[in-house]
């Protein structure tokens, strides 16, 4: 499954920071159906994601009904990036 979405990086404080983007509403019952064949433990979906010309591998984190994307500092910094930035991200789950 390929998925392209817009969404604004924003920040996790907690006790290991992150920043993330959250998948829109309406590509979230797909990835939910995937989850049950692919997920690994906790609802998390393996993913190939891509912003701008940075590729990475991740998971998806379910959270309050949705997905969020986990982006990780290399791609931050390749990409130029920080909170409050909108991006398109690139997702292909990983089967």
């Amino acid at each position: 499954m390929d998925l392209e979405f817009s969404g604004e990086i924003w920040f996790w404080r907690g006790p290991a920071p992150w920043y993330f983007v959250t998948v829109p509403d309406e590509h979230c019952p797909a990835l939910e159906d995937a989850s049950s064949q692919v997920s690994y433990g906790w609802g998390m979906i393996p993913v190939t994601a891509r912003i701008g010309t940075t590729g990475w591998t991740t998971s998806l984190f379910p959270k309050d009904g949705r997905y969020i994307v986990p982006v990780k500092a290399v791609v931050r910094r390749a990409e130029q990036l920080d909170a409050g930035d909108t991006v398109t991200v690139r997702l292909n789950v990983d089967a």
